[in-house]
């Protein structure tokens, strides 16, 4: 049994020097970015000096979800707080379910955008204009379909401004029965791992539109989202990749801060929703677009270079020790990461879990057809 092997120029010997290097590029994520959050500490907050807050929901044909989850918005333990709802061309009941809301809760404001066939769709112009209204400095987005872990959602949000500009939340979605549920969770996880991860390296990159807070000074500071207004998507990411600078953001990883919202039922809404995403990823900072493309790409290479390596006696040995230790140091550290989401489901199966992740999210953007969408 060769541990060691001989060493050539050999079409063995550059594949394993290849199964190496993509060994190291693992290796520098987990130190350089998911180490970070693995092993990061929150500092202790206090309750004096919360900043009034604005709440602002962007709608469209919600009215069953603002029935059933604006209340516990609007009845947050939070001292002083605003709830503002822009309505965006619908054509259900919204307006009246809000106009009752409004005569129980003195907090609660809203308004209507008319259906027109001249105005683009998407959540910017309905988010524009809650922002605009706004009374205070601080505001926190969040969605018609959510609902909040606790009652001290707003208190995290508010304590987490403390020098800061910009706040990014997590936003789980809602466990139910079946393989569908499982995956969108996973994605939703792993997302909010890498992007919190890459927050905590100076990196920020993205939030979730559900559970984001800003100040109206870090979005007037980009002129908003006029730098890509002709997209519906990025009010989350391209707008946080320009207002994220000079350690003005912060993450928040309580529990209580969480936002929960239902998964999709269906395959296809899913992989709709999937593509819609990606129509932002042209315009991402170079920088950014190929970290988040060479951990993957790599990790497929780590797996089919291992699998090709033990076909071959003098690779063998050395091959599985070295892919033996990169995989329980993976399922550590991300696996920590998972636990900081209260996501231990996902941390058991990790090695799992994720490479099938690393195979089908590839599948579904180089299949889909990545172009501006105007569907909300």
């Amino acid at each position: 049994m060769n541990i060691v092997p001989e060493f050539d120029l050999s079409w063995w010997s550059l594949l394993f020097y290849l199964f190496c290097g993509v060994v190291l590029i693992q290796l520098l994520f987990l130190i350089f970015f998911y180490a970070r959050l693995a092993f990061y500490k929150e500092k202790e907050k206090k309750n004096n000096d919360l900043p009034p807050l604005s709440v602002i929901i962007a709608a469209r044909n919600e009215a069953d979800n603002i029935y059933e989850n604006l209340p516990f918005v609007l009845t947050q333990d939070y001292p002083e707080f605003e709830v503002i709802v822009v309505v965006n061309q619908t054509t259900d009941e919204s307006k009246y379910i809000l106009g009752a809301y409004q005569q129980q809760y003195s907090n609660l404001r809203y308004t209507v955008i008319e259906k027109n066939k001249h105005l683009r769709p998407g959540k910017k112009l309905p988010l524009n204009i809650g922002i605009k209204a706004a009374k205070y400095e601080h505001l926190v987005m969040t969605d018609a379909d959510c609902k909040p872990a606790s009652k001290k959602w707003l208190q995290e949000i508010g304590q987490s401004f403390e020098n800061k500009k910009i706040v990014l939340g997590y936003g789980p979605h809602t466990k139910e029965k079946g393989f569908l549920n499982s995956v969108i969770r996973f994605d939703t996880a792993w997302i909010a791992i890498n992007y919190m991860s890459f927050a905590l390296a100076r990196l920020p990159y993205m939030g979730v539109g559900r559970n984001m807070a800003y100040t109206k000074d870090a979005f007037q500071s980009v002129n908003g989202f006029k730098s890509h207004y002709n997209i519906s998507s990025g009010d989350d990411d391209l707008f946080i990749q320009e207002a994220a600078k000079d350690r003005n953001y912060t993450i928040n990883l309580s529990e209580d801060s969480y936002m929960y919202s239902p998964s999709k039922t269906e395959w296809k809404s899913w992989y709709l929703q999937k593509t819609r995403h990606y129509t932002t990823s042209p315009k991402y900072q170079v920088i950014k677009k190929a970290l988040l493309g060479i951990y993957p790409m790599s990790l497929l290479i780590l797996y089919i270079s291992f699998i090709t390596l033990l076909f071959n006696k003098d690779f063998r040995w050395s091959a599985l020790i070295i892919f033996g230790v990169i995989i329980l140091l993976k399922w550590w550290i991300q696996g920590k990461c998972f636990m900081k989401l209260k996501e231990k489901t996902f941390a058991a199966l990790l090695p799992i879990n994720e490479l099938f992740y690393a195979i089908g999210i590839p599948i579904i953007y180089y299949t889909s057809e990545v172009k501006t969408t105007n569907k909300w």
